[in-house]
């Protein structure tokens, strides 16, 4: 399976990219968005790998977002929380490198999951939350057509400072 934009395609993790995953997912500045504490190991990312690619078993599917030029990797876009009788996924996003940031990316790679989601799994939500003070990934999801339904006050402690949480969703039309 391979997802084509014009600008990034969306393909399956491979054991290969398990360094570059570790890379990402030990990345401090990472661990904000992600809630993550201690390092992950690359045994936990290899199983990682496994079962992110099996959705309505682990409910979760995590694919890379690469470049479609070079097929670099530059990310990645997850589908979790997945609920097959309620058809609705949650999802998140992470473009690693700043350089890759503004440039289009997340926004298509987010279209091209959504048409996936909507074609092959037949989802009618999906849903993701964001850190009150995260300006980027309000704008995406803002531009993506995702609606902001709600807002959890001090939900997240950074530090000593309590950051709201903001809530999204987007209804899947049929097209």
């Amino acid at each position: 399976m391979k997802l084509k934009g014009q600008k990034v395609s969306l393909r399956p993790v491979e054991k290969e990219d398990a360094t570059r995953l570790l890379l990402w997912e030990n990345n401090p500045q990472h661990w904000k968005v992600t809630g993550t504490e201690v390092p992950f190991s690359l045994h936990a990312i290899l199983e990682y790998i496994d079962q992110a690619q099996h959705i309505r078993t682990h409910g979760q599917l995590r694919l890379m977002i690469c470049l479609t030029e070079t097929d670099e990797p530059i990310g990645t876009v997850d589908l979790y929380n997945a609920d097959f009788k309620h058809s609705r996924a949650a999802v998140g996003i992470l473009i690693d490198e700043l350089s890759h940031r503004k440039q289009g990316y997340a926004i298509e790679a987010l279209e091209i999951l959504e048409s996936y989601v909507r074609q092959i799994l037949g989802f009618h939500n999906l849903y993701c939350s964001v850190h009150g003070d995260n300006e980027a990934s309000k704008a995406l999801f803002d531009k993506a057509g995702f609606e902001r339904i709600g807002v959890r006050k001090d939900w997240f402690l950074d530090g000593n400072k309590w950051l709201d949480e903001i809530l999204y969703q987007k209804c899947l039309e049929k097209k």
